[in-house]
């Protein structure tokens, strides 16, 4: 079962995404905030698996609460589910750590599914926002350095190392590495940090991002 924490200032919102998550049998909504404050307070009480957080919100806006809970509560996935496809809101939320964004107008069952593919460690983006996305990361002061630079990053990378690059670009769990590699999922974790560490990259949606990127413009 899937313990889901919906985040969003519209009640009626919250009350319809309950109502119609409810239906699917391993989903669970435990818990309902309004705003970025009590979703963080809701999330060291009730636990959940997933949260489904929405972007513009009074006290905290859901790009800030998604980063103090990636920070906190690392066991915790963040997926953003917005009315708003602006370039920054979704780069934002995917520096601050989510594991997705989709837009509220997407199919119920297609929700559903993208809240299972998370829950094991794949990216979900709506439709389109991928170029949005790798727009946003390309025009940010982080990420100006000169092709040439990053190129010569992924070059002293281990073959082995650049092996997991090109399979966390393709989105694939840490379970899926391993199972091509023939290596252990510890090996994979150890592999996939030490590439954080090395590239200067904060999380799995960044190294992805970064990934995408490199193999553009290969």
């Amino acid at each position: 079962m899937i313990r889901l924490l919906l985040v969003d200032d519209q009640n009626l919102i919250c009350q319809g995404l309950k109502a119609m998550l409810s239906l699917e049998p391993d989903l669970e909504v435990v818990g309902i905030a309004n705003n970025g404050k009590m979703a963080i307070e809701q999330v060291e009480v009730l636990q959940p698996d997933v949260v489904l957080m929405d972007v513009r919100m009074p006290v905290m806006d859901g790009r800030e609460a998604t980063r103090m809970i990636t920070q906190q509560y690392p066991q915790v996935k963040v997926l953003v589910l917005s009315t708003f496809d602006d370039d920054q809101y979704i780069t934002d939320a995917m520096r601050a750590g989510a594991k997705g964004y989709l837009l509220k107008d997407m199919p119920s069952e297609e929700l559903a599914q993208a809240i299972r593919f998370v829950q094991l460690g794949y990216t979900q983006l709506a439709p389109g926002l991928m170029e949005k996305l790798m727009a946003g990361f390309s025009a940010s002061p982080a990420s100006t350095a000169p092709s040439a630079s990053k190129l010569a990053e992924v070059a002293q990378l281990t073959p082995r190392e650049q092996e997991v690059l090109q399979l966390v670009a393709a989105g694939a769990t840490n379970r899926d590495i391993a199972q091509q590699l023939f290596i252990s999922e510890g090996t994979v974790k150890t592999h996939v940090t030490h590439l954080l560490n090395r590239l200067n990259l904060r999380n799995r949606s960044q190294l992805a991002i970064y990934a995408h990127s490199m193999i553009a413009r290969s």
